[in-house]
């Protein structure tokens, strides 16, 4: 049975009268762990098969080794190069190279949309400071508590993988470094003031990796302080700092560097370690996609990673200041398909700056191009949601949602799942800050079943 079977047979129970399914949604909402979270959620969960997840999994596996090898690939391992034609900042790339450790983690979140036929890689995000993982397994583990869905699963043999336990195994791992033996001490720092805007997520995510089997204490960077080589929250010293600030926070807030000396001195002490690096940031920045999707500087990929590369990415090509006056045959081709790209500044996330060609005139379109370039951004080729129905539990009318999907992984691997959604003609960007109608939705693999 295909996922889109077990989803028409979902939405058939979500009807039947007497069914427990549309019950599910107001315990997620309840659930202790995610009654914190201010967003909705899905009314139904999405289906996605086990082995297209795994196959996916594999893929982004290897696409995240050759992205962080293009310094070594396409700028003979000079990374000030490679940052240059990136767009990384000087006051960002001190910020990177002072609390960069060499090779960068592949710990983070890939964002794809699923175009009806396969996942589409939209964005990448390398560091620990990417959110979601907290709701991507809690609301599995909240529905699969009420036993009308428990046996829907069962009987469908629907599975997840709960972020937070990839999270613990990879921060103990690490931790066994400076401690070995016991249980590392983990500090999830924010940035001043920082846990005002977030704080609600990170003490969710400090309930989840609590309930994983590892405590976590959550503070800001003003909090700690520096003592023999090692960084302290109070008198606890701290093994590991799980890091939710970015270099752009260091670098553009008066006296930045002074409220990271502390975290500084004890990691080049190597008393405290930092996960993950800001140097990981590096190859978030959205032109590495270009680079690796751009036949004309992708060389020295072997055809097989080339194949791999087309897959998974959708055409995207870097515009910059130079772009704009130098090649006018890109610049052309932007114009022309206007209504098949999106322009994505290069630095930001959550959809911020973004520009969708197809809604958009072309006059404003032209000088998007051109606003962009000065900033740096990237165009992309429109990836098109399949559409997901889900049963509104009020009118019990099927509508069309679409949704973007996030895929977590560590340094051991995929980690899980989890999307959000919006309704379909609600906007094209789906984001939680972006648009107001967004829900947040669990995410199960479906086993093969006998047809």
């Amino acid at each position: 049975m295909s996922a889109e079977l077990v989803t028409a047979q979902y939405n058939r129970e979500f009807r039947t009268a007497g069914s427990g399914l549309p019950a599910v949604a107001q315990h997620v909402n309840d659930f202790p762990t995610l009654a914190p979270w201010r967003g909705e959620h899905l009314p139904r969960p999405l289906f996605v098969a086990e082995r297209e997840i795994r196959e996916f999994a594999d893929d982004l596996h290897h696409l995240l080794g050759i992205l962080t090898s293009l310094p070594e690939r396409l700028f003979d391992g000079d990374l000030d190069a490679f940052r240059s034609v990136v767009g990384i900042s000087d006051g960002r790339w001190a910020a990177m190279r002072r609390l960069g450790d060499g090779q960068p983690v592949h710990n983070g979140r890939a964002d794809m949309y699923h175009d009806g036929t396969s996942f589409k890689v939209l964005e990448l995000g390398l560091g620990s400071e990417v959110g979601g993982w907290d709701l991507a397994g809690e609301i599995p583990r909240a529905m699969l508590e009420k036993d009308a869905f428990a046996e829907f699963a069962r009987r469908n043999r629907l599975g997840y993988t709960h972020p937070a336990r990839a999270a613990v195994e990879a921060l103990r791992q690490l931790g066994a470094r400076v401690a070995p033996g016991r249980e590392p001490v983990v500090a999830l720092l924010e940035w001043q003031d920082g846990l005002a805007d977030y704080g609600d997520t990170w003490h969710t995510f400090q309930s989840v990796l609590k309930w994983a089997g590892l405590d976590l204490l959550v503070a800001e960077v003003t909090d700690v302080h520096e003592q023999d080589g090692a960084l302290y929250l109070g008198d606890t010293k701290i093994d590991v700092v799980y890091r939710c600030f970015v270099a752009a926070q260091i670098a553009e807030e008066p006296g930045g560097w002074d409220l990271v000396e502390p975290l500084l001195r004890a990691h080049r002490a190597g008393g405290t370690l930092l996960w993950t690096p800001l140097s990981s940031n590096l190859f978030s920045n959205k032109s590495c996609m270009a680079l690796l999707s751009d036949p004309a500087r992708r060389r020295n990929l072997s055809e097989d990673e080339c194949r791999l590369v087309d897959r998974v990415l959708p055409w995207t090509r870097l515009l910059s200041k130079d772009a704009m006056t130098a090649d006018t045959d890109l610049v052309d081709e932007c114009l022309q398909r206007r209504e098949e790209l999106i322009l994505k500044v290069n630095a930001r996330g959550g959809g911020v700056g973004a520009v969708v060609g197809w809604e958009t005139a072309e006059a404003e379109w032209r000088k998007a191009l051109e606003n962009g370039a000065a900033e740096g951004c990237v165009v992309q080729q429109r990836v098109i949601p399949r559409a997901e129905l889900v049963v509104d539990p009020l009118s019990g009318e099927t509508e069309e949602w679409h949704a973007a999907y996030g895929m977590f992984y560590t340094p051991h691997g995929y980690a899980g799942m989890y999307a959000k959604a919006v309704p379909a003609g609600s906007g094209s960007i789906i984001t939680i800050k972006a648009n107001a109608n967004a829900r947040s939705v669990g995410v199960f693999h479906q086993g093969d079943l006998p047809e």
